[in-house]
């Protein structure tokens, strides 16, 4: 006898919580808690990533959201950049220079296995087209060498991603003769370049996307003047003819294309003139039709991208030479991305303070209130708001800790009058301070890392002015010396914990701010990764000598007080700037989960918390309207 189930499939699960697995996109549930029906359904959105290390226009891109490769541009000097950026899903990190700088140039590929080719080498419109096609083996890039270049020499070429390293597409430009636009269209196997069947019309600067030889392409920008007639036009490329698909519901040049020929996205753009200078607008092609979408959070163009429809990326862009990097992402899972929120402020503003302990459960201790006025206030975090508490037992500034709330760690640091400088140690048990063992090196501007039974303190200015690379451990009763640091320094950013540890970037007396880093395993210093912004007076948070994360710190002047650099236990990627530049300030919690807390320029009280980039499957009841 046939049932309902037979007939119409399985039965409804009833369930009394969300499952909470992305492979439960599709299916649907009944919630007895809540008395609903619901389900699992993908969405599309926009999310800041963390920011190009150089801002720049016109680069190149090639790659996924979580391996990406960037490299040219133009990037605020008359000569096109042959600067290279790495992405690894989190953020970007300095790569070996370019053969050749290059903008507006096509791009193909992944991060490892990368091409571009054509563009501008020089100033516009002085500088000629460039023939040169450069590969990319995620290390080097090589020139192509003669006579295996491009055969019409052109820039402000299609741009997006359009095939892989040994089958690439490269369409449109300004071209040969500046300011001519080009139809001409070639391919590349891998060895060589060939010409391939003209574009329907001579366009320059439009968007494309596609694997291989196939691609679709949208928009651009005509010859007839500057600027020259804007398009909505689309077309699909199959390896050997052009076909004219529906238009572009918002016409437009100069956007950004990732994906593939039946599932692309292009991007941002503009449309001079009588509109808008720049677009945020987004349109998605399925193969049919083009659709509007998310808007990207900012109006540009110029822009590279990367990636896929479902997990793409767009970075740089103008106006001007932004840094700003937005991932596009559709499915079933929410991803909010990385970013510094703003947190209570502090009861005493200072800087040359110290800090332990979590997001939720801070720690911040001395520090000077003024040039000269330092302080041994006591300030624990809940999450929302710091209060006071005891006062160290010493006064002083300039000093290193580590622990958590309830067991902290206050040691070495500069004492008034300055600048006299002490080996104290004090203990904190969650409400008041008590003497411990001191250290065994006179020392200020050290770096701590660690638990108040197992601490960690390197490098420092020892009297008169003299920098150390000593490290002493602590074992909850007293100090004891370790192997030296490979180079002495102060004010380095860092932490982790004593048998996993990094110290990063410094100041060195007489050679200035430093990029290097070292890291302990609990008996040696080895050299790690470079920083990407040089800096000394900085804060960390970190959980080992793999997962750590720099913030702040000098020069202020450039812009490196409000950057931050996650550290994966090789490299330094970027991270979202906080809100307020500064320098000497307070740190704590972990490379996910950081606080970031006092500092100068001026004396400030402000607190910021970082949260890194989360990703949750969110169920959507589902109704009748």
């Amino acid at each position: 006898m046939s049932t309902y189930r037979k007939i119409h499939g399985r039965s409804i699960q009833a369930v009394t919580t969300d499952p909470s697995e992305s492979v439960a996109e599709g299916q649907v549930w009944y919630n007895t808690s809540s008395d609903t029906f619901k389900s699992i359904v993908s969405t599309s959105a926009w999310s800041s990533g963390s920011p190009l290390t150089t801002g720049r226009n016109r680069a190149m891109g090639a790659g996924t959201n979580t391996a990406a490769v960037t490299a040219g541009g133009y990037a605020g000097s008359p000569t096109s950049s042959n600067l290279t950026e790495e992405y690894n899903g989190s953020g970007w990190s300095a790569a070996n220079n370019m053969a050749t700088g290059s903008r507006g140039a096509m791009s193909a590929g992944t991060q490892t296995a990368a091409i571009t080719a054509g563009g501008l080498t020089a100033p516009y419109p002085s500088g000629g087209t460039n023939l040169v096609s450069q590969t990319y083996d995620g290390t080097n890039w090589t020139n192509t060498p003669a006579p295996n270049r491009i055969n019409t020499g052109r820039a402000n070429i299609f741009i997006g991603t359009a095939g892989v390293q040994t089958s690439a597409l490269l369409v449109g430009g300004e071209g040969p003769a500046i300011p001519g636009v080009s139809n001409a269209v070639e391919s590349y196997n891998g060895t060589s370049w060939s010409n391939e069947t003209n574009y329907p019309s001579a366009t320059y600067q439009g968007g494309i996307a596609g694997a291989s030889e196939v691609v679709v392409t949208a928009g651009g920008q005509g010859p007839g003047g500057s600027p020259g007639p804007t398009r909505a036009e689309s077309y699909n490329y199959d390896g050997s003819s052009w076909t004219a698909n529906p238009n572009l519901n918002t016409t437009r040049d100069y956007m950004a294309g990732f994906g593939i020929q039946t599932s692309a996205l292009i991007c941002g753009g503009s449309l001079p003139p009588g509109g808008p200078a720049n677009y945020a607008n987004v349109e998605e092609w399925d193969g049919t039709t083009w659709t509007e979408i998310a808007d990207l959070s900012a109006a540009r163009r110029l822009m590279g991208s990367a990636g896929t429809v479902p997990s793409g990326m767009v970075f740089g862009g103008d106006p001007g030479t932004l840094t700003l990097t937005e991932e596009f992402n559709k499915s079933a899972n929410v991803i909010t991305a990385a970013a510094w929120a703003s947190g209570g402020n502090l009861n005493t503003a200072r800087n040359n303070l110290a800090g332990c302990g979590t997001q939720t459960a801070g720690l911040a201790f001395g520090g000077e209130t003024a040039p000269g006025t330092i302080v041994g206030d006591t300030e624990e975090y809940n999450g929302s708001s710091w209060s006071e508490q005891n006062n160290l037992n010493t006064t002083r500034n300039k000093l290193a800790g580590c622990g958590i709330q309830t067991a902290g760690l206050a040691f070495g640091g500069e004492v008034p009058p300055a600048p006299g400088k002490t080996t104290d140690s004090e203990e904190y048990n969650g409400t008041s301070w008590t003497e411990g063992n001191n250290l065994n090196t006179i020392r200020d501007q050290m770096t701590g890392a660690g638990l108040q039974t197992a601490g960690l303190a390197f490098g420092g200015q020892t009297p008169p002015n003299a920098m150390s690379n000593a490290t002493e451990e602590y074992d909850g009763t007293s100090w004891t010396s370790g192997n030296n640091m490979g180079t002495g320094r102060r004010l380095m950013g860092g932490g982790g914990i004593q048998t996993s540890a990094f110290g990063s970037g410094g100041y060195i007396d007489g050679s200035g701010d430093q990029n290097i880093t070292e890291e302990y395993d609990g008996t040696n210093w080895t050299s790690g990764g470079n920083l990407i912004n040089t800096r000394h007076a900085a804060a960390g948070a970190a959980t080992s000598n793999t997962a750590g994360l720099i913030f702040g710190g000098f020069p202020t002047p450039s812009g490196v007080g409000s950057k931050a650099e996650g550290y994966d236990g090789t490299s330094f990627s970027s991270r979202p700037s906080m809100a307020t530049g500064r320098a000497r300030l307070g740190g704590c919690g972990t490379e996910t989960l950081a606080l970031a807390f006092g500092g100068n320029p001026p004396v400030m009280a402000t607190t910021e918390e970082f949260t890194g980039e989360t990703e949750t499957v969110t169920a959507k009841t589902l109704t009748t309207s």
